[in-house]
């Protein structure tokens, strides 16, 4: 195959600027676009569709795993590797079931980009071992809160990780770009998603999952 076209999607202009550097070292990677928001990534790729695209998770709007789930909706074809601060597994397990081709931390050494994008370009799928193993065991013992939070859909467990980690309604709903009512509705689903009732639940299950943030 020839060079390997790239979409970098952070809301961070610097961290782009970082990851596009390294990438252009490498005589494998070909053209390198880069975009903002979720919403970006979605109007980019229809207008130029890439080899790889590697998403952000955490990002206003969208978001990173909504993000996946319609670029894939929209084209099934379409090679996403997450590279995200997160190290949890239950970030990892979410984006994987989203359509995510691979996920890498961004506390990893430079050159697993590289590697992670060149192995996603053809064909393959690239999860950094000691997570892979964790994402293996998951799903031979899937249960429990774990097993809950996987029913969220992508945008209600945005919510839900804002609400546990102390963020009230109005703050949610200004970081996520959506109405105040979209926010409470959501909130509604959840509970009832993961039998919980009060705020202090929400944040319980939250931290037993490793999901707030210090």
């Amino acid at each position: 195959m020839g060079k390997i076209s790239v979409l970098l999607v952070d809301d961070h202009a610097v961290v782009r600027a970082g990851y596009k550097s390294y990438l252009s070292l490498s005589d494998k990677i070909g053209d390198i676009y880069e975009v903002d928001s979720g919403e970006m990534a979605c109007q980019q790729y229809a207008q130029q569709p890439v080899d790889v695209v590697i998403m952000d998770l955490s990002m206003p709007g969208m978001g990173g795993l909504e993000c996946i789930r319609r670029l894939i909706s929209r084209t099934p074809e379409c090679k996403i590797l997450v590279f995200s601060i997160h190290n949890e597994i239950i970030y990892a397990s979410r984006a994987i079931k989203s359509g995510a081709k691979g996920f890498i931390n961004k506390g990893s050494l430079p050159e697993t980009l590289v590697t992670a994008v060149c192995s996603i370009a053809q064909g393959q799928s690239y999860i950094e071992a000691t997570m892979a193993q964790q994402l293996a065991m998951n799903m031979i013992t899937e249960q429990g809160d774990e097993y809950k939070i996987k029913q969220l859909s992508p945008r209600e467990f945005d919510v839900f990780c804002l609400l546990a980690n102390g963020r009230n309604s109005h703050e949610v709903a200004e970081k996520l770009h959506i109405s105040y009512k979209t926010v409470c509705n959501h909130s509604t689903a959840i509970k009832e998603k993961l039998a919980v009732k009060t705020l202090s639940e929400f944040t319980l299950m939250a931290a037993r999952q490793g999901l707030i943030q210090t």
